[in-house]
């Protein structure tokens, strides 16, 4: 029987793959010869937000899918692109362009491409990014959300919260089954809980306040002959990850105050003032509302570009930073790094 699509689309973080997620894919199937399942905010560290890998969550996808419906499910991970949303259209784009060439059994018809999702809130706003595909937009299937189902999961007891999750038709049986693994027998488990309990905590302290807080921070991104100078983490949020040089702005402090002090805190940098002013080569506010767990941030960045030079400049860890080391570009991985930083770098050496 003929379907109405050769390839049906759908992106999502899937933290965790629920019912709802489950009734698209299935419509999906149903609509398609085959389906395309995009992971979004693929490689990044085990967060309150994002606590499962991508290969996990592609797991949990296909355990729940007989064999002949993971054959047509086509699964590849996808990542954020903070700051450009342009380049994650394009990098969408290209991704689904590729499966379509290498699967598509009619090459001498055009691939007819749906893309399927429902618009529950602003998360479902790539449905319209995409103008050269049909869109598929299925109800919210008893307006099922992830981030309940995952807080409850790491600070209740697992098997309780994911046994009643399965009993009201939340969470099917093959992701229940492998939650209660994941809790019993994997260390991310027992990172994601201690950082949101942190979070709860430090989110406690704000509770009196009349409205919601809005911190303002600091980062340098400081940059000399191909390395970028990093600092790793001392404490939560973000223990042992590694993050750019920032912290807090102080009550009386203008913001480039504010991010020399915090440079030479957490890393001993002994560059002149002087030369570190006139080797700013951009400024830029990094505000994307989830970019920090413990609430809405806004980051006002600095590049710092120092001359080219065979040796560079001696660091040392000291604040809040457990060490201090310059990084080869080359060698940076986004599933190390804290937060948005490693999106914040990205967008700083594109407009160097």
């Amino acid at each position: 029987m003929n379907k109405p699509y050769d390839f049906t689309v759908f992106i999502g973080r899937f933290q965790p793959f629920h019912a709802g997620h489950l009734r698209v894919v299935r419509e999906g199937l149903n609509q398609s010869d085959k389906m395309i399942l995009l992971i979004g905010s693929a490689w990044e560290p085990r967060n309150p937000r994002n606590p499962w890998t991508h290969q996990e969550r592609e797991y949990m996808v296909r355990a729940c899918l007989s064999e002949a419906e993971n054959a047509r499910l086509l699964c590849l991970p996808l990542m954020d692109v903070l700051y450009n949303d342009e380049l994650w259209v394009r990098n969408v784009q290209s991704t689904v362009n590729g499966l379509v060439t290498a699967h598509h059994i009619v090459p001498h018809r055009p691939a007819k491409i749906a893309l399927i999702g429902h618009r529950k809130d602003q998360t479902g706003f790539y449905l319209s990014l995409f103008p050269q595909w049909h869109s598929i937009s299925i109800e919210n299937y008893r307006a099922i959300s992830a981030t309940p189902i995952r807080e409850s999961f790491f600070i209740d007891n697992p098997q309780q919260v994911v046994e009643e999750l399965v009993k009201t038709e939340i969470l099917p049986e093959q992701v229940a089954n492998y939650l209660i693994r994941f809790s019993q027998n994997n260390g991310g488990f027992q990172q994601v809980h201690d950082e949101i309990l942190f979070i709860k905590k430090y989110q406690r302290a704000w509770s009196a306040a009349p409205y919601p807080p809005v911190f303002v921070t600091v980062d340098s991104v400081v940059i000399q002959s191909g390395h970028i100078l990093l600092i790793e983490r001392k404490a939560r949020p973000g223990k042992g990850l590694w993050a750019l040089p920032g912290g807090f702005v102080d009550q009386g402090e203008r913001l480039l105050e504010a991010c020399l002090r915090e440079l030479r805190e957490e890393t001993r940098l002994k560059v002149p003032t002087p030369v570190l002013k006139g080797s700013i080569r951009r400024q830029a506010v990094y505000d994307a509302p989830y970019r920090s767990a413990r609430g809405r941030t806004i980051t006002h960045a600095f590049c710092i570009e120092l001359e080219p030079s065979t040796a560079l400049p001696k660091v040392k860890g000291g604040d809040d930073a457990r060490t201090a080391r310059w990084v080869p570009l080359s060698e940076l991985d986004p599933q190390e790094m804290f937060e948005d930083h490693y999106f914040i770098i990205q967008d700083m050496l594109g407009a160097v």
